[in-house]
């Protein structure tokens, strides 16, 4: 048996400990072979390919395999040859080794390549996709179709050199345009660096002045208290305290501003908007918080008029009282703000499980209404300053409450519309779509998103959703998957109902980062699952415009504002998730005329071209669509890609199909992808005249 090493002897050995944990005897049987391989979600299939293995070698498997028996299967079906790959496909088909397969056959092949990808519509239709294939290859009507003829089409559909010589080619041609200025290590350093003050010179600045004035009131604070009678009984110890106290009052102020929703979005339309990064706002908000968090216990360690306090000093008084509890509710507050805890990633036990999740970050974060009014306590009733004047906690803290009270009393009842339902509907992967009255002048931007209200389910939840709906349509539209108890309990309300839906309430809109691709010459978008919500409604504006500018007799293309070409990368695991963007994927191939949109679905459950377990449903996708222009995985006139993107052949052929341009790259999703692609933007902006902005909102 030849020797296995690289990436291969590593999997092997992958391989080989599956076996030690699953082997009765020290022998392997066909239900845990899957198991073994790595092919632990496709046992149907891993069950047919054991038995080919074992029918190839000639081996008897009824009292199991040995290890290395298995070592040999597994050199079968790793190698990197794909006629070898396509010969044990075929004998998986040819069960009887007749050279033939009838169309009983083929479904059944296909019912076990469902299953192993997880089709469950594709499943239902084996036979009708059975009857496909044969009316392909059998046009004489024999009843069978022979191997030979199955090989030849498949051949056609795995192993396509051609992508990887397309890549090549991009990468070539990316080389080629890279600035001289990038060419050596030293200048490529410093341009490098350049490139990335240039991309975040917002965050910069903003975080170097929140720092500096940090800085400034600790310093001034510091030195004031060190010339002060104190200093002389209690040393530096009243100096840090009271300057981290005087940084503590500006940043309870500041960590306001950026949850005035309202306020940020209609700034975001001014000229500030240029200069602060205002997608940034949570992040600031959260930088701001830790920062609180990190002074409270020096700021609870204030001092105590002329002398050192005792415990019962400290406890008995209203400072210490107060800075106690504000230190109790503000560790409370910020550990359930955590993303463990937010996002019930931390399962406790029972009597507290209640304590993680959304709902209980948000009414956690309302103590902190108390702790604004213990901290103005603490202020008033320190020890050193007796003066109103020089007590100065309420003046820093006066405007901004006033200005965030006033904006949640506003958005309660200025701003809150009652909107009827013109439909709404649910769709396999636990979505609802709701369909809704568009109120008198709301009015707002594609990539906005707004907050909605259902009554009968909490007189005071408000949960944000993307807007799905474009502009110019006369309605608005959401969709909701069902991620926590609100969400969950919406929908089944209105799966209950068939005429008297749920009353529905809304407030917005809100400002996204998706709202500025209009800026950008061209735009990437990047959605993973719900996550392409805020794309729908820019696509379809996208599309009304290009439908309104073929109605305008001589508009040239170079007149038209905003982007000349979108590319839509959508990311699923659900084959039903394609359901209810169906309408949307059909409305672009027919109505672009332009070729305006370029749409890539991608579902992950299929396994990836070339893989044994996905050949003959690519081969059934391509007869399907050839035939009647429709894809059999998403039902939509947009073929769909199986696995994942290859990020790095995206980026290279956008850079090599756009020189010069800017591409505003807008990803939706969950965390995972955030990292990677940031990265090969900040890569493909160095190595190629092209230039990726990149933007993304997490869910």
């Amino acid at each position: 048996m030849s020797s296995i090493i690289g990436k291969e002897g590593d999997a092997w050995r992958s391989v080989e400990k599956r076996f030690n944990q699953n082997a009765v005897n020290g022998r392997i049987f066909r239900e845990k072979f899957g198991t073994c391989i790595g092919m632990g979600e496709s046992k149907e299939f891993a069950g047919e390919l054991f038995d080919t293995l074992a029918r190839r070698r000639k081996i008897n498997t009824e009292n199991g395999i040995t290890i290395d028996e298995v070592r040999g299967f597994w050199e079968d079906i790793s190698t990197q040859s794909l006629d070898a790959r396509l010969h044990i496909f075929f004998d998986m088909c040819d069960k009887n080794g007749d050279g033939k397969l009838s169309e009983e056959e083929v479904k059944e092949v296909l019912v076990m390549s469902a299953s192993a990808n997880k089709l469950s519509k594709f499943k239902q239709h084996a036979p009708t996709y059975a009857g496909l294939i044969m009316e392909e290859l059998d046009p004489d009507h024999l009843g069978y179709i022979e191997m030979w003829q199955l090989e030849a089409l498949l051949r056609g559909m795995v192993g396509s050199e051609e992508g990887e010589k397309t890549l090549k080619r991009s990468q070539t041609l990316a080389k080629t345009m890279i600035p001289k200025e990038y060419r050596t290590p030293v200048s490529k350093f410093f341009y490098k660096t350049s490139e990335k003050i240039q991309e975040n010179w917002k965050r910069i600045w903003v975080l170097t002045l929140w720092l500096c004035i940090n800085m400034i009131l600790f310093t001034w604070k510091f030195q004031q208290f060190k010339r002060k009678s104190a200093f002389q009984i209690m040393g530096y110890c009243v100096c840090i305290a009271k300057g981290a106290g005087e940084t503590l009052k500006f940043n309870m102020a500041l960590v306001l501003f950026p949850v005035c929703r309202r306020t940020l979005t209609k700034l975001r339309e001014t000229f500030l908007g240029s200069i602060f990064p205002f997608d940034d706002n949570i992040n600031f908000h959260k930088i701001i918080a830790l920062g609180i968090a990190s002074k409270f216990m020096t700021f609870l360690g204030s001092n105590f008029d002329y002398h050192q306090p005792s415990y019962l000093d400290l406890v008995a008084s209203i400072p210490g009282v107060t800075g106690i509890l504000m230190t109790l509710f503000m560790l409370f507050s910020f550990t359930l703000a955590t993303h463990s805890f937010r996002r019930n990633v931390i399962k406790l036990p029972w009597p507290f499980h209640h304590l993680a999740g959304f709902n209980a970050f948000w009414y956690a974060h309302h103590l902190l209404v108390l702790v604004y009014i213990l901290l103005v306590l603490h202020g008033y009733f320190i020890y050193l300053t007796k003066e109103w004047y020089k007590k100065t906690t309420w003046m820093y803290l006066a405007v901004p409450v006033i200005a965030y009270a006033t904006e949640r009393i506003l958005i309660v009842y200025e701003h809150s519309y009652n909107v009827n339902i013109i439909k709404a509907v649910t769709y396999t992967g636990n979505v609802l779509a709701l369909y809704m009255s568009k109120p008198p002048g709301f009015k707002y931007k594609s990539g906005m998103y707004l907050f909605v209200k259902c009554p009968d389910i909490s007189t005071f939840e408000w949960h944000p959703f993307s807007i799905t709906s474009a502009p110019d349509d006369n309605y608005l539209s959401v969709h909701i998957r069902t991620l926590g108890d609100w969400t969950t309990e919406l929908k089944t309300r209105f799966e209950k109902v068939i005429n008297l839906f749920p009353k529905i309430m809304i407030k917005g809109p809100y400002g996204a980062p998706a709202q500025n691709y209009k800026k950008y010459d061209i735009l990437l978008l990047i959605g993973l699952g719900i996550g392409a919500t805020p794309f729908i409604s820019i696509l379809k504006d996208l599309l009304n415009n290009e439908s309104q500018s073929n109605q305008q007799i001589g508009e040239s293309s170079s007149n038209r504002r905003g982007p000349h070409r979108a590319y839509f990368y959508w990311v699923t695991r659900e084959q039903g998730s394609f359901d209810w963007f169906k309408g949307v994927m059909d409305d672009i191939a027919e109505y672009d005329h332009n070729e305006m949109m370029e749409m890539h679905n991608y579902l992950t459950s299929v396994y990836e071209e070339g893989d044994a377990r996905s050949a003959l449903i690519a081969m059934v996708q391509s007869l399907q669509h050839a035939k009647n222009g429709v894809d059999v995985v998403s039902d939509s006139r947009i073929r769909t890609h199986f696995a994942r993107p290859n990020w790095r052949k995206v980026f290279s052929r956008l850079a090599a199909a756009h020189p010069s341009s800017r591409i505003g790259v807008f990803y939706c999703g969950s965390p995972t992808l955030t990292k990677p692609l940031r990265r090969l933007c900040q890569e493909f902006s160095l190595n190629s005249s092209t230039r990726f902005n990149f933007h993304k909102e997490n869910f």
